[in-house]
């Protein structure tokens, strides 16, 4: 059966979809059967695993409005060696059409249940504000992975996150907990950061991953050219500690 992940966090710009992304491809290097939905209407995690959004016949869109199934929509990413439940423009108007129809916020759970057979692991990139496409993700999944980034204004989006993840839990999704926060954008130079690291860790414990993803070039660059930094550029440091960090999902995921 697949473990379902949310990546979500309601501050923008944290690198949710660059570590949708490259944690995708780098389980699927380490010898995992991966599926990425990319829940966002920008598509972003769509373009960048090699999938053009503007020539999607089905994507996630259909899936929620149960005019297409998860296998029918789904297609391999290019060069990363997973599979991609694409988003474009049609799922901004899925917020609105959503609200009329029955169990709203559980239509991507039921819709992923027909596939747990075929992956380890199904990635969700989230949209940053709290509608019904996150409640989606956020039902669908056994947990949420936190990308932040060591400064002081994403501990005050933090606290926030969490609010939300227990009023789901408690309403809507029992199975949902925190699986860990990643630690994204990191460089060790900077004072601030250090400090911040080490209050997350003070304060959330193992909740917390080892691996620590840098600030790094080449992971920015790669979606530009349709690809996970992982595949764009192996030897990156960035790339590298991805696949540190999907190593580190594997050995943790047995204990969850």
């Amino acid at each position: 059966m697949s473990k379902i992940f949310c990546i979500a966090n309601q501050k923008g710009g944290v690198g949710k979809t660059t570590t949708t992304v490259n944690l995708a491809a780098g389980l699927a290097q380490v010898g995992q059967r991966v599926l990425m939905v990319d829940l966002d209407p920008q598509g972003n995690a769509t373009m960048g695993s090699g999938v053009d959004k503007r020539g999607l016949t089905l994507s996630v869109y259909d899936v929620l409005l149960e005019s297409s199934s998860v296998r029918e929509a789904a297609q391999r990413a290019p060069a990363g060696g997973y599979d991609v439940l694409g988003a474009n423009r049609e799922l901004a108007g899925a917020e609105v059409e959503l609200v009329a129809l029955a169990q709203r916020e559980r239509r991507l759970k039921a819709a992923l249940a027909q596939v747990a057979p075929d992956y380890d692991f199904v990635l969700i990139d989230c949209p940053p504000s709290l509608g019904l496409l996150t409640l989606n993700g956020l039902c669908a999944a056994h947990g949420v992975i936190v990308p932040m980034q060591c400064e002081y204004f994403a501990l005050e989006g933090l606290s926030d996150l969490v609010n939300t993840i227990k009023q789901v839990h408690a309403k809507l999704n029992p199975d949902l907990q925190i699986i860990g926060l990643l630690r994204v954008m990191f460089d060790p130079r900077i004072t601030l950061q250090q400090q911040v690291s080490e209050q997350l860790k003070g304060h959330f414990g193992d909740k917390v991953f080892d691996t620590v993803i840098p600030r790094n070039v080449r992971l920015a660059e790669a979606p530009s050219y349709g690809q996970p930094g992982v595949v764009f550029d192996p030897a990156a440091k960035g790339s590298q500690a991805f696949v540190e960090f999907a190593r580190e999902m594997v050995a943790r995921v047995p204990r969850l």
